[in-house]
């Protein structure tokens, strides 16, 4: 009888060490969660470049000027010729990532963003493309076009004009 009690007494003990345990580990799930939803976001934003076509007369671009196209606010390129923006539609995690980077903002605030300028008539979100190929088509073939690129896929046909990974010098 003795020993049942002690059984019982253990097993009372084990399930209330158990219930202080649960917010504990409900916490570290989250934490560990957050963690790794987070780190593709950072890794791919650091190695994401904008990229534009080698006859375009810019060399470099600051973060500012990159936002300012971006976001619609500057409609040409530093030497003159008219911008013309493209954002990767796929992958959609490169989307998120480069405006995360770029203006700090969820890809539903840069929505609503477009939405507003779409609706009072001031302004239009950049062209769309699919794919890396697809990037790399629309700024070999058009001089005012930038878009953004894992490092990865840039090749000889485009040349890199803004690195975040680069401190601005301008």
């Amino acid at each position: 009888m003795e020993r049942q009690r002690q059984y019982l007494q253990l097993c009372d003990q084990f399930h209330l060490l158990r219930m202080r345990m649960r917010p504990l580990r409900s916490l570290l799930i989250a934490a560990l969660t957050l963690s790794l939803i987070g780190f593709p976001k950072a890794w791919a934003a650091g190695d994401l470049v904008v990229i534009a076509n080698p006859n375009c007369g810019v060399e470099k671009l600051s973060k500012d000027e990159v936002i300012n196209i971006y976001m619609g606010r500057n409609r040409k390129l530093s030497s003159g010729i008219t911008a013309s923006p493209i954002d990767l539609a796929n992958p959609v995690a490169e989307k998120s990532a480069f405006y995360s980077m770029l203006v700090n903002k969820e890809l539903a605030e840069i929505n609503s963003y477009w939405a507003r300028l779409m609706f009072s008539g001031q302004g239009a979100p950049p062209r769309q493309a699919e794919s890396a190929e697809e990037v790399l088509s629309l700024v070999t073939s058009n001089l005012g076009a930038i878009a953004y690129l894992e490092r990865r896929n840039v090749d000889k046909r485009v040349k890199i004009i803004f690195d975040p990974q680069i401190k601005d010098t301008k």
